[in-house]
């Protein structure tokens, strides 16, 4: 017999019986998640750092999935799908920057009493982070070493690394439709990151300076601003927040903390992209 805890009445007045239908805790599997957090510490500010830490994990999940998607659309011509998943990835970017504003309210003594606990884990090790650098061509191999005691991660992030880049696949895109890219740019190492080139710059002027003619790829290099205004945006608000939190302190992975985020903010992803601005 159904309890009266497992019955509900919808505002239309009928039962739904949820010992044998789903329920939306159910489906979204929140026993699982509302009871994955599990501080270390006694202090009262430790269930904040780790909440912030992992729905921004949620939300890179997100990310990959609609940018994975969307270099494949960009592979294989459908620039309209494209857009849409890349449009999407730039506001997930905007979330996981806002997600610093909350962890700013963590003080320098509060952050010091749970740090102890914290061992070496630390947002440098994230493996699905890495993903999105190796995705968006920010590729280096050394950053492959943080998941190498875990075989199947390392593979997923490897996979990552081996693979062209967004921007890799944008400049394939351009070749196709007759634009000048040289083939340095079109077969090469996809496991180096892509260097400026002037060649390349003039095919985006190219397109930029008649966008009737190029309308697709022109919103595609809109698209490609809008990512990385909002992936600087993303980077910046973390090394304030760190800077606001820590210090110069070194970070708990190992890292110089504020100092390597900071050299972080100078990697550009889609140079000619930005380059040409000047020279239109």
């Amino acid at each position: 017999m159904t309890s009266t805890t497992e019955k509900i009445v919808t505002e239309e007045g009928a039962q739904l019986d949820f010992s044998k239908d789903m329920s939306y805790s159910d489906y979204l599997h929140l026993d699982e998640i509302l009871h994955a957090q599990h501080p270390l510490s006694p202090a009262h500010d430790e269930m904040l750092f780790i909440v912030q830490h992992q729905t921004s994990e949620l939300w890179m999940k997100l990310l990959l999935h609609e940018l994975g998607a969307a270099v494949q659309c960009v592979a294989s011509d459908d620039l309209g799908s494209a857009f849409k998943m890349l449009a999407r990835v730039s506001k997930i970017m905007e979330q996981l920057v806002h997600a610093w504003d909350v962890l700013a309210t963590m003080t320098p003594p509060e952050y010091s009493a749970i740090r102890p606990y914290l061992s070496n884990s630390s947002g440098f090790q994230s493996w699905q982070y890495r993903c999105i650098e190796f995705m968006l061509g920010n590729k280096n191999a050394a950053m492959l070493k943080p998941h190498a005691h875990r075989p199947e991660i390392l593979a997923r992030v490897e996979a990552a690394w081996r693979a062209p880049s967004l921007y890799d696949e944008s400049l394939r895109l351009l070749a196709r439709r007759g634009l000048a890219v040289p083939a340095s740019a079109l077969e090469r190492d996809w496991t180096k990151a892509h260097e400026a080139n002037d060649a390349v710059e003039q095919a985006w002027l190219v397109v930029n300076r008649d966008p009737k003619a190029y309308w697709d790829l022109y919103q595609l290099g809109e698209e490609l601003t809008d990512l990385e205004d909002t992936f600087r945006l993303w980077r910046f608000r973390h090394v304030t927040t760190v800077e606001r939190v820590i210090g110069f302190k070194r970070g708990t992975g190992g890292t110089s903390g504020v100092g390597y985020l900071r050299k972080m903010l100078d990697v550009v992803l889609f140079p000619e992209i930005w380059k040409l601005r000047t020279n239109l």
